[in-house]
Order: C-alpha cells, then sequence, then structure tokens
C-alpha cells in the first residue's frame, strides 16, 4: 500500500494465498483522521457502529466541529419525499378531520368504535362512542346540527380517509345538499389524514395509561 503523490510505501503485506491479511504494526498505524472523514470512507455508518470500531480496531477518530447529522445519509435513507401540509384553517369550522378507531374489547356499554373529530383551526377535539360503524354517519349529521345550533356557523370541509362509514350514498347525498366540500386521502397515503390519526395515538395513550393505573379491567 504506497501513497500517490509521494509513491511512499505506508504498509507491506505478503501473502502466498489469494488474500493478504492487512496487519498494522506499532509503527505504522493509521493516522488519526476526523469522524466525518471516516464516516465518509466507510459507506456512511451510523455514530454507534463508528465509535465501536474506533474502540476495537486500529482505527484513531478525532471528533470533527462540522460533525453533525450527514446530507448524504438523510438522501440516501429517505424511502420517500417529505410530505407537507395541505390544510391550514384559518377559521373554526372551516376544515374537521375525521376518523374511526375500533377497539379490540368491547366496553362495558357495547361500544366498540369510537369517532373523532378535529377542528384544524383551534385543535379542540370531539370524541363519540360508537356502537355500529352504521352508526357514523348519524354520530357525524348530528355534530354538524350541534355547530351549526350553538356555534351558528356552518362546517365548510372535511377531511377523512377512504372507510366506507364516510364513503358512501348517504354521506355523500348529505355533504352534496349541504353544499360541505368532502376531502378524502390518496389510498396508502395516510400522510395526509395525519392529524386525526395523530390525536387518536394521543387519546389512546392518555386512556392506557389510565387504565394501567387504575388497574381496571381492559373492558373499561
Amino acid at each position: 500500500m504506497k501513497d500517490l503523490p509521494t509513491r511512499s510505501e505506508i504498509v507491506r503485506c505478503d501473502s502466498s494465498r489469494p488474500l493478504y491479511p492487512l496487519q498494522f504494526p506499532a509503527t505504522a498505524l493509521l493516522a488519526s483522521s476526523s469522524s466525518s472523514l471516516w464516516h465518509q470512507c466507510l459507506e456512511h455508518p451510523g455514530p454507534k457502529a463508528l465509535s465501536k470500531l474506533a474502540q476495537t480496531s486500529d482505527i484513531k477518530c478525532t471528533p470533527s466541529s462540522s460533525a453533525g447529522l450527514c446530507h448524504a445519509c438523510q438522501l440516501g435513507h429517505h424511502v420517500r419525499l417529505p410530505f407537507h401540509a395541505s390544510s391550514c384553517a384559518t377559521r373554526n369550522f372551516q376544515l374537521i378531520h375525521c376518523d374511526l378507531w375500533t377497539s379490540p374489547i368491547v366496553s362495558v356499554t357495547g361500544h366498540k368504535y369510537y369517532l373523532v373529530i378535529l377542528d384544524d383551526c383551534s385543535y379542540y377535539l370531539w370524541t363519540f362512542p360508537v356502537r355500529l360503524k352504521s352508526d357514523t354517519f348519524s354520530t357525524l349529521s348530528h355534530f354538524f346540527a350541534y355547530v351549526r345550533t350553538q356555534f351558528g356557523v356552518t362546517i365548510q370541509g372535511v377531511q377523512c380517509d377512504n372507510g366506507r362509514e364516510f364513503d358512501n350514498l348517504h354521506a355523500r347525498s348529505f355533504f352534496l345538499s349541504h353544499g360541505i366540500h368532502l376531502r378524502m386521502s390518496c389510498p396508502y397515503t395516510s400522510a395526509q389524514n395525519d392529524k386525526s390519526e395523530c390525536i387518536i395515538r394521543t387519546t389512546n395513550n392518555m386512556v392506557r395509561s389510565l387504565l394501567f393505573h387504575a388497574r381496571v379491567p381492559p373492558s373499561y
């Protein structure tokens, strides 16, 4: 192994077999280089792998002042482009997000689902227990009447997924007759319905924590 500019020999490994074992004597250790340089030379490993390699081999890494998140790693590890938010309501009830969650255990009152309705502007959340999926539309229509009576406004848009509880003849007829804009996420694009899915996860985390703390049966 030689240095390319000076052609001076760095280390020599002789072998009569197809493989050449590389063994560095104490006087021919690899020169100390910055961690960012080794990160680039070793095909962009993670920081833990690079640290372990430095501890178990003759590689010497010095902390780099420019060490941080590698831009090439961000591009190389991405499986898809970043998803940009497609909604930003400027007033209450201009857009609401809806989703239905299915519980693995039926409650003591016979409810297996609950409907979440999230206002895009205020982030205020309503939850409604539902016994059957077919009850989703009636629950949603009652909520529209409640908003119109109590707040004196009309909901202008609904963001939801492609579930049949939202995409059916009765729901579409109701939205058209009331001039409500129905926005449905594209198939296999759950990020378009991220606000309602995130609020479901947050709600479930809180409920599970309360159940575990109180040590009550899962049916509650």
